[in-house]
Order: C-alpha cells, then structure tokens, then sequence
C-alpha cells in the first residue's frame, strides 16, 4: 500500500481530520493532503511526525517505503533490460533512442547505456572485418558466428540485469566492475 494511502487509512480510524492531524505534526493541512492524495513523497522527519501523531510505529512507514524502492528498482531493471537487449541487433539508433528517454528516469541507465554501446560498436567493427572475410573468400562461418555470440552475450546480460545480477560488460575486459 502506498505511503499516503496508508497515513490517511490510519487518520480516519483515529477519527481525525487532515487539520487536526496537520496540527499534531506541525505540518500543513494542504502537505497533508499532497501526501494522502500521492502528491508528494513526505520526508522521514514529516513521517515520524505522523506516526507519532497517529500512534503507530514509524517502521511501518519504513516498510511500505522499502517496497515502493523494491518495485522502482524492477522497473529500473526492466528497462535496464530492454536496453542490453538492443545489442542483439548491432544498431546504434534504438540503443540511443531508449537511453535518451530514460537517462534521468533510471538509475545506472547511462553506465549500462555505455556498455552496450561500445558492445555493439565492437560488433560493427568485427561484422565489418567478417564482411570482407565473405566478400574476399566467400566464408560465412566466421560472420555467423559473431551474429551467435552477439546474441548470446546480448541475452545473457539482458537475464542477469533483469535479475539484479552484475552483467558482462565486454567479453574483453572481465576485470572492469559494472555494479
């Protein structure tokens, strides 16, 4: 249950109104209805003041707060995922349309955003030498392959993303920390 909803819940079953409970927690009438409305996240001194006004333990705030993080932070993973899953195709363009649109909404949108790029910058690079490898030669193996392994990494660091785990952040540099 949301934190606002929680704190007016309580509220009425104490038979107080929103001035009365403004006036136990020196805080305004019109904060207190921004914060049962949704409106605003109140802080942690304004929650302890609630919870002290309407007799409760302030940790029951905490624990409705943690699961709010909770689903923001699978929200975050989600897309996060999204992202990583992008690299399948070695096209720069989507990658950079999905970063521009969350790089402030998602936490680590911009690291992970720089992982997948230089990836899928490297793939270009070897497509290209694989390309040449066809043209002068006519062998597919060595362009199938790299399609192969650029898949997998791509659906592999989409999988470990999406459950909180650190991904791999080049095939080539296994020293580098992405989390």
């Amino acid at each position: 249950m949301e934190t606002g909803k929680l704190i007016k819940e309580l509220r009425i079953k104490k038979g107080m109104t929103q001035e009365e409970l403004a006036e136990k927690t020196e805080v305004s009438t019109r904060t207190i209805q921004r914060i049962e409305n949704g409106q605003v996240d109140p802080r942690s001194y304004t929650l302890q003041m609630i919870a002290k006004a309407l007799e409760v333990d302030f940790s029951l705030f905490a624990s409705t707060e943690a699961g709010e993080c909770e689903e923001k932070e699978h929200s975050n993973n989600i897309w996060l995922g999204f992202l990583h899953l992008s690299g399948i195709l070695p096209l720069v363009f989507p990658t950079v349309l999905m970063w521009r649109a969350r790089k402030h909404k998602t936490a680590a949108m911009s690291r992970h955003y720089r992982s997948v790029i230089s990836f899928q910058l490297l793939i270009c690079g070897v497509l290209t030498g694989c390309l040449w490898v066809y043209w002068k030669a006519n062998i597919t193996t060595p362009l199938l392959g790299v399609l192969l392994i650029n898949t997998l990494l791509s659906i592999t660091n989409t999988v470990k993303v999406l459950n909180g785990e650190p991904y791999i952040p080049s095939p080539f540099r296994k020293n580098e920390s992405p989390d």
